[in-house]
């Protein structure tokens, strides 16, 4: 199995970078794992409480969790993904059952930050981009798919966001075998990133 991790700044296109990389691949050779399913489990705290919450420290990240499930993918063997909600702040009780791929990518903010889960990534890739180009991506996500408002977002993104992006994100970059900057669509970094993919499935 060729596990590959994509981080960078919110709002910087990982998505946009995996799915150009699975896009001409083999589907049931791709499988794809988001860090958002583990967040840590909330249940234990009130709403309010929970909307209080750092989600941009690694700490609010289920990472043990996640070097579990990926160690028993490596064995071959299917996991049970956790279900997060973004407006209730906490994992649902649903679960999605995931099967063993040649494939894994990881992708999220800060899938880099933990050393115990670098260390299992054959390619680790940062794509990067424009801070003012990050908020304005996020602004649109957040309002549009995730029911906040302007407020909202903008004070999140001065008081946590972009304090815990400059601590904690941008330094994982010194640890990426590729940068992929992605103020526009980048073809040759990802051509790059498929060819290896290729060369190792076949």
């Amino acid at each position: 199995m060729l596990i590959i991790g994509i981080g960078g700044g919110t709002g910087c296109g990982k998505t946009t970078v995996v799915n150009q990389i699975i896009n001409e691949l083999p589907n049931e050779e791709v499988g794809v794992i988001s860090q958002d399913s583990y967040y840590n489990d909330l249940s234990h705290l009130s709403f309010d409480e929970r909307s209080k919450i750092n989600f941009d420290h690694p700490r609010a990240i289920d990472f043990e969790l996640l070097a579990k499930h990926l160690n028993i993918l490596k064995r071959g063997e299917p996991i049970d993904q956790p279900v997060y909600s973004f407006p209730k702040h906490n994992r649902t009780k649903d679960t999605i059952r995931t099967h063993p791929r040649k494939v894994m990518i990881i992708e999220g903010i800060l899938i880099m930050t933990n050393p115990l889960i670098r260390e299992m990534f054959d390619i680790k890739i940062y794509v990067h981009a424009d801070s003012d180009e990050r908020l304005i991506r996020r602004l649109k996500r957040d309002i549009n798919e995730r029911g906040r408002d302007l407020s909202e977002v903008l004070s999140r993104y001065q008081t946590t966001l972009k304090p815990m992006h400059d601590q904690f994100i941008e330094p994982t970059k010194e640890y990426a075998d590729i940068i992929i900057p992605n103020n526009k669509y980048n073809t040759v970094a990802v051509d790059i990133v498929r060819t290896i993919i290729n060369e190792k499935l076949s």
